[in-house]
């Protein structure tokens, strides 16, 4: 039977079944991955091994004025000048994920003029900050954690990468950098340092650091904010060789709307080695934890087994929660989500972690060399999602990029992953029904026996199962968690089970057509674009629920504003905001659009 013979086949069993009002459940989903290394993905570098290439990485902005957003590349461990003194890159990058080119900031290249020690590590954290010396170029944030020459370095840059001049804020302890976004609402991207070493409270227990900058591009001391187990607020929680602080942070925004930021910390050490994320609500004037939530194995919503074996470097466990960053709403439920990995875990496990309202999390999703729906093919000791950052929209079309970092590499000179996610909607049949015949491509149930046959599924779990088998079709049921998909030659029919059907829009053979009526698409307009101040987004969808949201981010991926849609035009006010390029993301009644916002 040909596809178009199916559909029309669809239609008509439609008709005589009762039906109630259908719904379109929008998921992101894989859409490919870029592998950059030496040779690969169109970077040459010259690279050697153990340059740790990949250490940190983060979305720099458009540095070059082509239209499209560039990397920072931590090589924290490269030989210029002296050996383990570090190194960055700025890879400008095309839209597919590739490299166009790159350009080199050491004690050798880029115009870098610094003394670097031995063993200083440049490049430890980077993070993109956004233009701080306002001449319309994106800077970046450079730490080197070696302890003879600590520093925090805000790089300004010119148009084709080289140094035009930097500010060196000395005495910094960072093994970890993050931009976090606007936090004090000063214009200036803030930025948060991580220690995980730190032994305020007890030995290697960790801490990380919030900081501002004036705009000479210094550290404002009096306005640091620290949080570990004595101070910012947190209390009690962590113990010894927890390593609170990870190696990123990422703010996620205000989940419960109840008017605090919530900041993700990864503490990877604890639990013996299994790893934690702790979510932390802040203050929004002084910053402080108000209240906090551990997400570790069996606590916090999440129910993955987490190792604690020995890993071949010496280490324990799986080292959940070492890299995280925000990548907003991928399951169109108006919560923001969060992505981080055990990178210790067999050849490193990527997670997306589903979260609820109240920070616990609803569910989640892995992503490994067989999970996930990318294909990947990891060397032993790949040690992937060991290093995690957004990019946001590469493409333009609604995409987003995350990037996640291996260890192992050609040559052992670091990997980075380029990941794509694409928004896929799953239509729901009206009515109770079931995917019936075909061939069936993945299953958790045994009709026969009429019970799991493995765990049962989430939702989320399940679409990431169609994903993985490019499954035409989903059979799922809410009260059980069976999980069916098939072929695009199974046959919608009525369910006595409870069940649910959906189509795979993002199925490689799908036909989109009218006559089934799945769904019907929003029209949406954003205006003005460009605009100094407020900026309106207007639907023709006339009712609303509470899962109906908009959100804008920055460049950098750092969620600025997020509200519910509560009627036809909705107004947000970016005049507090800086000039430049943002994303407006609107999700209602389950068709999620993404808008690329000019900021005059």
């Amino acid at each position: 039977m040909n596809l178009r013979t199916f559909t029309l086949l669809i239609a008509a069993t439609l008709l005589t079944i009762p039906t109630i009002h259908t719904q379109t459940l929008t998921q992101f989903g894989p859409d490919g991955f870029v592998k950059i290394e030496e040779g690969s993905g169109g970077f040459f570098a010259d690279l050697d091994a153990g340059d740790r290439f990949s250490r940190d990485h983060d979305v720099a902005g458009d540095i070059n004025g082509d239209g499209i957003l560039d990397l920072v590349v931590g090589a924290r461990s490269d030989d210029d000048g002296e050996t383990d003194a570090g190194a960055v890159y700025i890879l400008f990058m095309n839209t597919d994920g590739t490299v166009q080119s790159n350009q080199k900031i050491s004690v050798l290249e880029g115009g870098f003029d610094e003394t670097l020690t031995a063993s200083n590590f440049f490049g430890y954290g980077v993070a993109g900050i956004g233009d701080y010396d306002k001449d319309n170029i994106p800077d970046i944030a450079v730490t080197a954690s070696g302890m003879a020459n600590r520093a925090l370095y805000i790089i300004h840059l010119n148009n084709d990468g080289t140094v035009k001049n930097y500010v060196k804020n000395e005495g910094i302890v960072s093994q970890g950098l993050s931009a976090i976004g606007d936090l004090n609402k000063d214009g200036k991207i803030d930025l948060v340092v991580c220690d995980p070493g730190s032994d305020a409270g007890g030995m290697n227990r960790g801490a990380i650091s919030i900081l501002f900058f004036d705009d000479a591009s210094q550290v404002i001391p009096a306005q640091t904010l620290t949080i570990n187990s004595n101070s910012g607020g947190f209390g009690a929680g962590l113990e010894n060789d927890d390593m609170f602080g990870g190696r990123e942070v990422a703010l996620l925004g205000d989940l419960d709307q109840d008017g605090t930021q919530e900041l993700a910390v990864g503490a990877f050490m604890s639990d013996g080695g299994k790893g934690a994320v702790w979510i932390l609500s802040l203050d929004p004037t002084n910053f402080n934890v108000v209240s906090k939530i551990k997400i570790t194995e069996g606590q916090g919503g999440f129910n993955d087994l987490l190792s604690d074996e020995v890993n071949p470097n010496g280490t324990f466990g799986g080292q959940f929660g070492h890299a995280l960053c925000a990548p907003g709403d991928l399951n169109g439920d108006g919560v923001p989500d969060l992505i981080t990995g055990a990178n210790q875990q067999n050849e490193g496990d990527g997670y997306i972690l589903y979260l609820n309202p109240d920070k616990t999390v609803k569910t989640y999703t892995k992503i490994n060399g067989s999970l996930g729906g990318f294909g990947f093919t990891f060397g032993e000791g790949e040690r992937f999602s060991r290093s995690v950052s957004f990019i946001g929209d590469l493409r333009g079309d609604g995409t987003i990029a995350v990037n996640m970092g291996g260890g192992v590499g050609a040559g052992g000179t670091g990997t980075l992953y380029l990941l794509f996610f694409k928004p896929c909607d799953f239509s729901q049949a009206p009515g109770l029904n079931h995917w019936n015949g075909g061939s069936t491509l993945f299953t958790n149930w045994s009709h026969q026996m009429q019970m799991l046959t493995s765990d049962s599924l989430t939702f989320e779990q399940c679409t990431f199962k169609a994903f993985e088998t490019d499954a035409a079709h989903m059979t799922y049921n809410y009260n059980d968690g069976r999980c069916i998909c098939k072929d695009s030659t199974a046959v919608l029919t009525a369910s006595s089970e409870l069940s649910t059907a959906y189509s795979n829009e993002c199925f490689s053979g799908f036909i989109s057509t009218d006559i089934t009526e799945l769904h019907t698409e929003n029209s949406f307009a954003v205006f003005p674009n460009p605009t100094s101040g407020d900026l309106v987004l207007s639907t023709s969808e006339i009712s609303f629920s509470d899962k109906d949201m908009i959100s804008v981010y920055s460049v950098m991926g750092s969620l600025l504003f997020t509200s519910e849609i509560r009627a036809s035009q909705t107004s947000v006010d970016l005049s507090l905001y800086p000039s430049g390029i943002y994303f407006l993301h609107a999700n209602v009644r389950g068709i999620y659009k993404t808008f690329k916002v000019i900021k005059e």
